[in-house]
């Protein structure tokens, strides 16, 4: 398992209309256990692949050992068609191994696995004695089986040495501490200005008195207006360090980039939530055919948050369609929501229509909204430019179709919404804008996920596993 380093000098990424990341130097020592994060499309992957010496650096230098061997898992898996994501993971994981290989390379390995095979994957990374590299945004694997992060962001990767924890911590700090600094530095320039403008006044005071006096033949006052002149030399002195300092400061704060903060408005309010079930199913049964879940019990409030869990195949999906009101896939007795007071949200953002734009998106949800009120909304998710609310769905990044998935909620709240993995594929950003809405979105949730950290910080206290063909309720 043992490799001598691997050196980089003054790595960089580049494509014609971006800088991924540049001047990076480090070296890898053996039995590292390092995490690369950063938004979609930053380099993570060609990273990866850059690794290998599957792809020349754009400049600098990667030297590997000669012997250095290599166990690689990317993020598509190609083949394996008729396994399950979990499978195909599975089935890649144990080829790379079965090189023996000294640096193990995975690319975000947790996307669609089930709780069971999420679990496996955790106790194997654990335990591996290599070297170990990993892109991911899930957030429990960068908690338990790494110790460094690689974080690209501002055209440079960050080296970090120590928990996940412990380093958005670090952030947050520096981040608040250079804000402060900024705030200070304002209110200094303001007390500036204020001292400069009386200054002004007062010279312009004298000099109107000088000129009084010389119509009267009298003597101008030099020293006064010398005295004006000196004064405002130096406030202006002052205002300049002011505003080399200040420049400083903003270059600094843009180094630590954390996540801008969304604060939806939803057109649903708790007071338009009665307390009562919106769910109700008694001996219920679903599936096509044989039925895939049987003995169904299940009651939902109008507030509640729920998780819904199980293996790949065990009936999760159907049960969903159930809900959705697919009379095919059920029997037993039923009470659900109407379809149109049930919002749903997938990973692949299937409410989206590829051809319209953004500002359409949310106006067809709302036709007599004026335009000015439509810009607002689409401004709390941060779509603030021409160019961005009036660009076209199919072109916008993973972690714009979120923000506009999660708009089009707001915009028309239903009751009941649904969620079907949607942090598969999310980087760390889009996760917290997510989490950030859904903490405040007011009606119930039924959400299909694995991720831990995610369910607990939308608050979910609920939850329904599927066993052996039977829906088992479990609370936190």
């Amino acid at each position: 398992m043992n490799h001598k380093p691997i050196f980089f000098q003054n790595v960089g990424l580049s494509f014609p209309q971006k800088v991924c990341f540049e001047g990076f130097t480090t070296q890898i020592q053996c039995g590292s256990r390092i995490a690369i994060i950063g938004q979609n499309g930053s380099g993570k992957s060609t990273l990866l692949k850059m690794l290998q010496g599957l792809i020349e650096p754009c400049q600098g230098e990667i030297r590997l050992p000669s012997d250095i061997v290599f166990g690689y898992v990317p993020q598509v898996i190609e083949g394996f068609a008729s396994l399950s994501g979990g499978q195909r993971l599975n089935e890649s994981l144990m080829r790379a191994l079965a090189l023996d290989p000294q640096v193990l390379l995975l690319d975000e390995p947790t996307n669609h696995l089930d709780l069971r095979n999420r679990r496996s994957l955790m106790r194997l990374l654990r335990s591996y004695t290599g070297t170990l590299i990993i892109v991911s945004h899930d957030v429990e694997l960068l908690r338990t089986c790494v110790d460094t992060l690689w974080h690209i962001e501002s055209e440079k990767i960050h080296v970090f040495t120590g928990k996940y924890d412990d380093y958005i911590r670090e952030l947050r700090m520096k981040r608040a501490s250079l804000e402060q600094d900024l705030s200070q530095l304002n209110r200094q320039k303001k007390e500036t200005h204020q001292a400069l403008m009386k200054e002004q006044m007062r010279a312009a005071k004298s000099c109107k008195q000088g000129e009084k006096h010389i119509k009267q033949r009298k003597w101008p006052t030099i020293v006064s207006d010398e005295k004006a002149r000196r004064a405002i030399e130096t406030t202006g002195r002052k205002k300049a360090a002011i505003d080399f300092k200040k420049q400083d400061l903003v270059e600094r704060l843009s180094e630590i980039r954390l996540p801008e903060i969304l604060k939806p408005k939803f057109s649903l309010t708790l007071s338009d939530i009665r307390s009562k079930n919106l769910i109700s199913v008694q001996d219920g049964a679903c599936g096509y055919g044989t039925p895939i879940l049987q003995e169904i019990q299940l009651s939902v409030g109008s507030q509640e948050r729920l998780a819904l869990r199980g293996d790949n195949g065990s009936g999760k999906t159907t049960l969903v369609r159930a809900i959705l009101g697919d009379q095919t896939v059920v029997s037993g007795e039923w009470r659900v929501p109407s379809r149109e007071d049930i919002g749903y949200l997938d990973q692949h953002y299937s409410t989206l229509d590829p051809q319209r734009t953004v500002l359409e998106t949310i106006h067809d949800l709302d036709p007599t909204g004026s335009h000015a009120d439509i810009r607002r909304h689409l401004n709390d998710f941060l779509f603030r430019k021409n160019e961005e609310i009036n660009a076209l769905v199919s072109t916008l990044s993973g972690g714009e179709k979120a923000r506009l998935s999660l708009a089009q909620i707001a915009a028309k709240t239903p009751k009941l919404l649904i969620l079907d993995e949607i942090t598969n594929n999310l980087d760390l950003e889009t996760r917290d804008h997510v989490i950030q809405v859904l903490k405040e979105y007011p009606g119930a949730m039924i959400v299909i996920s694995h991720d831990e950290d995610f369910l607990k910080a939308i608050h979910v206290n609920v939850f329904y596993d599927i066993e052996n063909e039977i829906l088992n309720m479990r609370l936190v």
